[in-house]
């Protein structure tokens, strides 16, 4: 019987080991931080959209307000997507630098494809580094 509960509790640290590990998949991690942005764009959270930024955006945008009227003006795909989907993804150096491909059909009707291009934080965190929008959904690889 010992060993029967023993099998279960190396069964159930492993399984929750794995599930553990990817969580922490860089991929996976970076995508749901895009999700997060898009999700405050459309609920307007300025400050929510503003905390994914990487410093060198903020160095530019030093104002979430800034920031945020520079997306409505320039990034209207990003801002209030009609529908959007996941395309390939691609991590460099261990996943030092991430790039995501995001297909989009904008509210105006229009297909785009925002490249989103994220970078790993010295405290190992991610933000977003910069986006890309080109008009066209075709996968193009990155």
């Amino acid at each position: 019987m010992r060993a029967f509960f023993a099998v279960l509790i190396l069964c159930a640290a492993s399984a929750l080991s794995s599930v553990s590990a990817r969580a922490e998949d860089p991929i996976d991690t970076t995508r749901t931080m895009i999700e997060e942005q898009i999700k405050a764009f459309l609920k307007d959270d300025a400050e929510t959209a503003y905390s994914f930024a990487a410093p060198g955006i903020r160095a530019i945008y030093p104002d979430k307000n800034l920031f945020f009227a520079m997306v409505k003006k320039s990034y209207e795909p990003v801002y209030h997507p009609g529908n959007y989907a996941f395309g390939r993804s691609r991590s460099i150096d261990s996943g030092a630098l991430i790039y995501h491909e995001v297909l989009i059909s904008g509210r105006d009707g229009k297909d785009w494809t925002a490249i989103y291009q994220i970078t790993r934080q010295p405290d190992g965190s991610y933000r977003i580094n910069g986006v890309q929008i080109v008009p066209n959904t075709d996968s193009k690889g990155i």
